[in-house]
């Protein structure tokens, strides 16, 4: 299931920022007594009492400012609206309400979202009496807060939490191989959507998608069940949504958090750029398993060197995803576009791979004794006891005499040793590190 999308939205210079940077923990957003200074919207993840969800900061809406950019602002911003499941609209409580609050209300009204509103600049008790008069704009209680003091933002969250839809479980079963493809716009996504499906062996199910973040095509190849999670609902809306660099990212991040394996699609043509590093990172950050797919490999003068050039490149852009196999294919001819959905197979498997206790351990042992870990100031790792702890990906615990004795290099080379000894190609290992109990 994907995580819900929660937009904080209103007029500028309201406060949208400073509440987005008190909710993530982070100051991630620009903040500026300055209108515009936002000028997209950001993404981040947050998290309230258990509850994870995709927060996105937008620039002020200006109905009355005809000026390119801040059309540009509001355009992202109804992108913003119309990607949420919950919206958190931001009046400035210092100045009462504004002829914008109220047109910024009327398009959120028109959107039939369910709408949070935040009374920002709730500074002290003696301002909690100007909170009354919104009351009037129609969305039900205002919440008193202050972002620059960090209060009623709980209250806030809590009630945008329960307007989240509610989880209704997954509609396909253990054994379903849920594909997402994810890249830049015109990298060949839907190109290779159809090539995939138009493979003579593949059998496409009739059963319509009934999500509303993608359209889920299931099908089958070589009697094993796949889903093919496509990001289009941007073909299904228009070209111009595909057109917009930040909306295709949240759409991609919704399908990967409901995928086992995450194709993420390079244009060899054009090389690598900056997004498509950026898209592939979130596909390593939410632990899917990843297959690098080089599109348009037909349309590339090659030597006997090519090839390996790409390959160079991609490992070095790519640090991260060194365990992610590559493809190249082409979806306009089709070339070695059959070798896809075996790769995607084998990753699954691996992705979901389990091992016993007393081999983890042996192989830990082993590995320590070969390569013993560093000293820290005249002190010793000692890693007691490994145990995995869950599939999709590979976690795995160790418990140790000090976690700080644990230095990322040393958890680096246990990384690898898991990979020289048991197939992980294609899926992140997670290795979380414990102190062992004392008691």
């Amino acid at each position: 299931m994907s995580n819900p999308v929660v937009a904080i939205v209103g007029r500028p210079n309201v406060g949208k920022s400073t509440l987005f940077n008190r909710i993530v923990g982070e100051r991630l957003a620009i903040v500026e007594d300055t209108p515009g200074v936002t000028r997209d919207r950001l993404y981040s993840r947050a998290e309230w009492l258990g509850k994870e969800f995709h927060l996105i900061d937008t620039g002020g809406i200006d109905f009355d400012d005809h000026d390119i950019l801040l059309e540009h602002i509001r355009y992202q911003a109804e992108l913003a609206i119309d990607e949420a499941d919950v919206i958190i609209l931001v009046v400035d409580g210092t100045t009462g309400i504004t002829d914008q609050d109220q047109e910024v209300a009327r398009m959120l009204f028109r959107s039939k979202k369910p709408i949070v509103l935040a009374v920002n600049k709730i500074d002290n008790i003696q301002r909690l009496n100007d909170v009354y008069e919104f009351y009037s704009l129609g969305f039900g209680d205002p919440m008193a807060v202050s972002g620059a003091h960090a209060t009623g933002i709980g209250d806030m969250l809590d009630e945008v939490i329960k307007h989240f839809p509610e989880y209704e479980g997954d509609e396909y079963g253990d054994d379903v191989i849920r594909v997402s493809l994810i890249g830049r716009p015109n990298v060949g996504k839907s190109s290779l959507v159809n090539a995939l499906l138009g493979e003579d062996r593949v059998i496409v199910s009739n059963i319509a998608g009934t999500t509303r973040d993608a359209i889920d095509t299931p099908f089958t190849f070589e009697d094993q069940d796949y889903v093919l999670i496509d990001t289009a609902g941007m073909r299904k809306r228009g070209k111009v949504y595909e057109s917009t660099e930040k909306y295709s990212v949240m759409r991609a991040l919704r399908a990967m958090e409901r995928s086992d394996v995450v194709l993420v699609l390079i244009d060899a043509e054009e090389g690598i750029i900056e997004q498509d590093k950026k898209v592939a990172g979130y596909a390593h950050e939410a632990g899917r398993g990843v297959i690098i797919v080089v599109n348009k490999w037909d349309a590339v003068e090659k030597d006997d060197k090519t090839m390996n050039k790409f390959i160079a490149d991609i490992r070095g852009e790519f640090k991260y995803l060194a365990y992610a196999p590559i493809v190249f294919v082409s979806a306009k001819t089709k070339q070695r576009v059959h070798t896809i959905l075996p790769k995607v197979s084998q990753v699954a498997e691996q992705h979901s791979l389990r091992i016993a206790t007393p081999i983890l351990n042996d192989l830990i042992h082993e590995a320590t004794t070969v390569t013993p870990p560093p000293t820290d100031k005249g002190r010793r790792l000692r890693i007691s006891y490994a145990t995995q702890v869950a599939v999709k990906p590979p976690t795995f615990v160790l418990f140790v005499n000090d976690t700080e004795l644990m230095h990322f290099s040393y958890q680096r080379y246990l990384e690898n040793k898991l990979r020289e000894a048991f197939p992980m190609e294609g899926t992140p290992i997670r290795i979380l590190v414990r102190n062992k109990s004392t008691e």
